[in-house]
Order: C-alpha cells, then sequence, then structure tokens
C-alpha cells in the first residue's frame, strides 16, 4: 500500500510521487490528511424529486440511458439522455473515451451524481459521476481530500486508510490532564480520526464543516498540545544552557549613554530596558521578543542592552534584514556609542555582504579580536568566516523579515558561537561578568549568547501564547513624546493628476515627501505604475526640484548616496520601492504617497505610513488606489484600507491584519512551505489553546516519552520551524 512504501529501493510511482509532494510519508500523515469536504452516496433520490433540489447539492439517482450522440457543434461533445420514470437529463461531456461511449450505450442503467441544472431545454448534469447501477450503497459519507496532479481521489482514499489502519495512535494524554475537556474524553484519537475519515450519513455536516463536532475538537486540541509542548521543551532546553552573566557597573556605559542621549527615555522604554538587563544579569540565556509600534524607541532599548554587554567586557551583534536598515542602525548607534567606546580602546564594526575586501578584512579583524564591541551588518553577521572574541548578545531587529530558514541558520549559528568560558590566562575577568574563582559564568565551560528579537509588527496576544510561547514578550506601549499624527487619506487613482499638484505644492514649501511604488520595472503580468516611470514622470512635473530614485535591484553604494542626499535635505521628492519600509528616518519627510496602495499587506501599509510624523510638521499619508478594470477593490483589499483610514494603531492594526491574513501568512510560515496550524485556528479556539498552555508542561514533567511520542506523532520534522 502506498502508506507503507516498504522498498526504498524500488522506484516510486507517479501516485507515491505525488503523496510524497503533499507531504504524505508516514502512516500517520496519511492518518492526518483530512477532508476538504464530503459527498453523500448513501442514498438515491428519484430523478422527479432530484429536478426540486435543483442548484442546491450534488444528488444521485439512477436512470436509463436512452439517447446517446457525439455533437460537434459548437464543440465536440458527448450528449446523453437518461431516462428514470418520467423524468429525463441531458448529461453533457467535453472530455471522454472511447471506453465511456461503451458506458453509456443505450439500454445502459446507470448510477448517476452531480449537480443538476435547470432551463427552457429541461435538466442537465455537466460531467456527473458514472457507475453501474445496483451497487450496494455507501455506508458513510464519502470523503474528499486535498490532493495534487497525478493523484486520483480513489488512490488517495485508499492510502488514507491504510494510514490509518498502521499509524501508531496509542494514547498520549493522561486522563487527569483531560479532565478539564470532560465533552472530549469519549473521542480519542483513533476514534476521532476514524469518524472523520468516514463519518455517518446522519451526522450534521454543519458540524463537520465548521469543525464544531466533538471529534474535530478533538483533533484540534491534540494539535495545539503538541505545539505548545514545542514551546515548553524548548524553554526546557534552553534551562540547560549557560550565558554568561552580563551585569554593568552602576556608572558604567549604559549610564554614560543615558546622560549623552539628547532625550528623556518614556516610561515603557525604562520599563523594558529593566526586563532586559535583568534576563542579561542571569545565567541562562535571555530569549526575549521587544514589540513595539513605528517609532516607538526600540533602538534605544537596544543600543543600552548592548552597552550592558560590552561594558561587562563581551561583544554584541545587531542584524538588520536590510542594508538600508543595518546603515540606518550604524549610523545612528556610531553617533551615540562612538565617543563612548572610543577610550576603552573599543568601536562599531560594519558588515554587509557589498563590502569591499579591504575594508570587511579589517572588521573581521576587528571582531575576532575584541576590539569590535558592536557588529552591526546584514546577514552577512553570520557567515562563516565571522569570527567573534566573545559574542554576549545578539540582537535580531525585523525577525520575521528574515525566511524562516534563515532563522533557523541565525539560532545554529548562535549556538555555533558558544564561548569558551573564560579571558585568556592573566585576564581580570570584566567588570561585571562573573569570576570562576565565584562559581560564576566563568567556570562553566561553554557559554550561550543572549538573544533579543526586535519587530515593529506588534504581535497579536492569541499569537504570542500560540507560537511565541517559548519566548518572552517585552512591549513598548507607549511613542516617545513630539510625535505627530499622520493624517490619512484614500485617493481613488484617476486622481493622480491633482495628488502630483498637491506635492508640487507640499516640496514648494520646504518639506519633502516619499512616492512608493510596488514595482521597479514595467511588468506584463500586472498593470501597476513602475518606480522608474513614475520617477521620470514626477521628475518633470516638479522642475527645479530634485528627485529621487530608491530601489532594491540599485548597487548598494548607489543606495547609499540617494538616501545621503535625502536624509540632508538636498532631495524634494525620494520615488522608491518598498525598500524604504523599516528603519529610514527622515524628520523632514512629512508626506507619503503609497501607489496601487490595494497591492500592499496591511502591515506593509502601515509600516510605510510610519516613515512620516517623524518631525514636527503636520504630516499626511496619501493611499492611491485602483479598482480592477469596470469592478470594485475585492474584499481583502478594501479591508486593508479601511484599517488605514480607521487606525494608526500598529497593535489595533496587527489585530486586523492576523483577521484578515490568518496566521501562518502573518507570521511568514508560508515562506518554508509548513503550515504552523493546520487544524486549530488561535482565535476560535482559545480556551482549547489555554487547556494545551497549562497541559504542556506538565506533560512533559510527569510523562516525558508519552510527550516525546505527541510531538513525533503531530509535527515530526516540522518542530523546528516553531523554533524560527
Amino acid at each position: 500500500m502506498p502508506a507503507a512504501e516498504a522498498s526504498a529501493a524500488k522506484p516510486l510511482s507517479a501516485p507515491q510521487k505525488a503523496l510524497r509532494k503533499l507531504g504524505l510519508v508516514r502512516p500517520i500523515d496519511l492518518a492526518l490528511h483530512l477532508p476538504l469536504r464530503y459527498e453523500d452516496e448513501t442514498r438515491l433520490v428519484p430523478l422527479a424529486e432530484a429536478a426540486r433540489l435543483i442548484d442546491d447539492a450534488p444528488v444521485q439517482f439512477e436512470a436509463t440511458v436512452v439517447q446517446q450522440e457525439v455533437a460537434y457543434r459548437p464543440r465536440r461533445q458527448l450528449l446523453v439522455t437518461v431516462q428514470d420514470g418520467d423524468a429525463t437529463c441531458l448529461l453533457r461531456f467535453f472530455n471522454f473515451y472511447p471506453s465511456q461511449l461503451k458506458q453509456m450505450a443505450v439500454g445502459a442503467r446507470l448510477r448517476l451524481r452531480g449537480e443538476l441544472r435547470g432551463g427552457f431545454g429541461g435538466l442537465t448534469m455537466m460531467h456527473p459521476a458514472v457507475r453501474p447501477a445496483g451497487e450496494p450503497l455507501a455506508q458513510a459519507l464519502t470523503p474528499v481530500y486535498p490532493a495534487t496532479a497525478g493523484l486520483a481521489q480513489g488512490y488517495l482514499r485508499k492510502a488514507v486508510l491504510a494510514g490509518l489502519a498502521q499509524a501508531d495512535l496509542r494514547a498520549t494524554i493522561p486522563d487527569a490532564l483531560l479532565a478539564p475537556l470532560e465533552a472530549l474524553r469519549d473521542w480519542d484519537l483513533r476514534r476521532a480520526l476514524a469518524f472523520l475519515h468516514q463519518p455517518s450519513p446522519d451526522v450534521s455536516l454543519a458540524e463537520l464543516e465548521d469543525h464544531s463536532h466533538p471529534a474535530w475538537q478533538r483533533l484540534k486540541a491534540e494539535e495545539l498540545l503538541a505545539q505548545q509542548l514545542s514551546q515548553a521543551r524548548a524553554r526546557v532546553e534552553r534551562a540547560h544552557l549557560h550565558a554568561p552573566a552580563l551585569r554593568a557597573a552602576r556608572d558604567g556605559l549604559p549610564a554614560a549613554l543615558l546622560a549623552a542621549l539628547p532625550f528623556a527615555l518614556t516610561r515603557a522604554q525604562q520599563r523594558v530596558g529593566e526586563e532586559i538587563a535583568r534576563d542579561l544579569a542571569g545565567e541562562r540565556p535571555m530569549h526575549r521578543l521587544l514589540q513595539g509600534d513605528v517609532g516607538s524607541g526600540k533602538t534605544v532599548v537596544a543600543a543600552l542592552a548592548a552597552c550592558v554587554a560590552i561594558d561587562a567586557g563581551w561583544q554584541c551583534a545587531l542584524m538588520a534584514p536590510t542594508e538600508i536598515l543595518a546603515e540606518q542602525h550604524f549610523t545612528r548607534l556610531v553617533d551615540w556609542l562612538a565617543p563612548l567606546l572610543a577610550p576603552r580602546g573599543r568601536c562599531v564594526a560594519w558588515l554587509t555582504g557589498s563590502q569591499k575586501k579591504k575594508e570587511r578584512g579589517e572588521m573581521l579583524a576587528a571582531i575576532e579580536g575584541g576590539t569590535a564591541a558592536l557588529v552591526i551588518g546584514t546577514h552577512a553577521v553570520i557567515q562563516r568566516e565571522v569570527r567573534f572574541a566573545r559574542l554576549g548578545l545578539a540582537i535580531i531587529d525585523e525577525q520575521h523579515r528574515f525566511g524562516v530558514q534563515q532563522r533557523l541558520d541565525l539560532r545554529s549559528k548562535l549556538s555555533g558561537e558558544r564561548i569558551a568560558a573564560g579571558p585568556s590566562q592573566g585576564d581580570a575577568a570584566p567588570s561585571g561578568g562573573s569570576d570562576p574563582r565565584s562559581g560564576g559564568a566563568w567556570g562553566q565551560s561553554v557559554l550561550e549568547p543572549h538573544l533579543l528579537m526586535m519587530s515593529a509588527t506588534p504581535i497579536p496576544r492569541t499569537l504570542a501564547m500560540g507560537y511565541y510561547a517559548d519566548l518572552d514578550v517585552s512591549t513598548l506601549d507607549e511613542l516617545p513624546p513630539g510625535r505627530t499624527p499622520v493624517v490619512t487619506k484614500l485617493l481613488a487613482g484617476h486622481r493622480r493628476a491633482e495628488l502630483v499638484a498637491r506635492v508640487r505644492a507640499w516640496v514648494a514649501q520646504g518639506r519633502q515627501a516619499y512616492w512608493v511604488c510596488p514595482l521597479v520595472e514595467e511588468s506584463e503580468a500586472l498593470d501597476l505604475s513602475n518606480a522608474t516611470a513614475m520617477h521620470a514622470e514626477l521628475a518633470a512635473a516638479l522642475p527645479g526640484y530634485a528627485v529621487g530614485l530608491l530601489h532594491a535591484r540599485m548597487a548598494p553604494a548607489e543606495k547609499k548616496a540617494v538616501m545621503a542626499e535625502f536624509a540632508a535635505g538636498r532631495m524634494a521628492l525620494l520615488v522608491a520601492t518598498t525598500v524604504i519600509e523599516v528603519g529610514v528616518d527622515v524628520p523632514n519627510a512629512s508626506l507619503m504617497v503609497i501607489e496601487h496602495a490595494e497591492r500592499f499587506g496591511l502591515s506593509q501599509l502601515h509600516q510605510l505610513r510610519g516613515r512620516v510624523g517623524r518631525g514636527a510638521a503636520a504630516s499626511a499619508c496619501v493611499l492611491l488606489y485602483g479598482a480592477p478594470e469596470g469592478g470594485r477593490l475585492g474584499e481583502t483589499a478594501r479591508a486593508r484600507l479601511r484599517a488605514m483610514l480607521e487606525t494608526n494603531d500598529g497593535f489595533e492594526i496587527a489585530r486586523r491584519d492576523l483577521e484578515i491574513r490568518g496566521p501562518g501568512e502573518f507570521l511568514g510560515a508560508r515562506q518554508s512551505g509548513a503550515a504552523l496550524l493546520r487544524f486549530a485556528d488561535l482565535e476560535t479556539d482559545a480556551p482549547l489553546l489555554q487547556w494545551a498552555r497549562a497541559a504542556a508542561p506538565r506533560l512533559l514533567a510527569e510523562h516525558p516519552e508519552l510527550a516525546a511520542r505527541h510531538l513525533d506523532r503531530w509535527l515530526g520534522a516540522r518542530t523546528d520551524y516553531l523554533k524560527a
């Protein structure tokens, strides 16, 4: 059977390859491959009665062929007329084989299933399922499974039933843990799966379709438990690791930075800074997510965390997803930290893939030698040739914008950067660091760096409970004073000329603006304004003003030069792609125009809007949209634009974005091809999630073997994706 492909030496058949393409390799994979819908083949309806169910649902009846012909106009098709009593129906097939002509010869008695249509010519049925009449009727609803090319439903049904028979479905949840879910105790996993693959015909189809049936509830509870077990196990594993205890001196680098800053921290920044400092002072690796709305001041919190690590004698790495964002961090942190580090003989290093060989060599030497106290860059920071002397803290900005595999590589790299503890012989333990004589972190053989992840896309509470349960979460829920609210306007694409005139008046007042386009060059597939064409058009419309162009395909040096011109105020308008989505901070830029706003995601729109409103001037964001020709915007696009008009709150934006997109796409999991949750929904199944959160630590502590079996059953090799 396909479920047990015993001989690895045998070449796989086409259906077996299709099963593997769907990820159906183990018997349990097949057992957990649940139907999309069901067809009721358990009863027959007389054709006269079926005629009253037109356009309602598929019907099944038996009838006799009274006429058959192959017509050639308006196109080649097989027409078969069947009769049941006084009622007749025309069957129409556009694709057919000679064997079907024989099967549906005049006089043949057939069982037919499909959707009936009415009209002037009477009843018709397009491409019905056909089989000989008189066969025994099905005893259960017939499942229709998610499939792929080359995989027939019949083959898939047999494979699933074989997988169900072979899979290890022994109980992994003790009765004591199931006590809060009393209604599900009678539905163990085997019974629930058997029922969902072959439900009895008297079951409520509504309960099956909306997943409220107890069998569905049992599956969702088990899946959520597996997810929470994965997170709980990650916490337990991390509890056995050791990290350097990073404590700054009372009058050390963090205090010096605070004294030098031209602004005071908000209460939220102070609170979050203290949370991070407490984690860094511990001898277990910190795994903390720092989230906050656009402009909430995450960078200064990261700088303070870096100062704690540096003051304790360790290095800090800060990684950003784009070179523009990394350079923004570098510029700001050099301004803040370079004067404080220079007297200590330390510096801030810069590392990207586009560096010249000589500069890169100097940076690598400074990192390996330890003089580079803070290393800022893109994914180049985690490349193999980068060797840290003593990496104590790693900070990842906009971590969700790295691909899932990149995030896994980063965590693997950090694990590989474990430091042989202790300074070289004769060195003193750095200030704030533990001394081997005291039995602290220096006495351990291997140390793991602390990890701080930052996101300007706030994580809704249900997602934090579900997907970030292995992390501690700090939230910046307060914006620094002086940020002006951004007024958001919606404008139809046919009013672009009017908008260009407004932009001309805007820059005439000495203010700057962004104009964001979704594409770099012309696309045949999508009729969207592109950045290069729009740049030419706006440059012509704004004579006497410098109009710049910025997109991802430009050389790094070219991008850097354009950004420098815009930041210095020598460029009035910057036409760009979403390369400016995060990190760009030009206070004098107070107008954001987003071309084809209906094509952007909600989080992306909010991030782009966050590029303005950073100075004292009133700021605006114009969402320029284009509806399909002769039609309206789709419901999803309308929901995104409505959310942008109704709120500036990043946390509310995130909540609505989750509603629109669902958790997998919201978190970027689709990059990996591995769905995060297949059956459960974190919003509608919140009570089950609460149960799973409470049950997972107990199962892991009291029944580790059952926990391991449960994880393997549900996640297999996908457990790593929940660590990303």
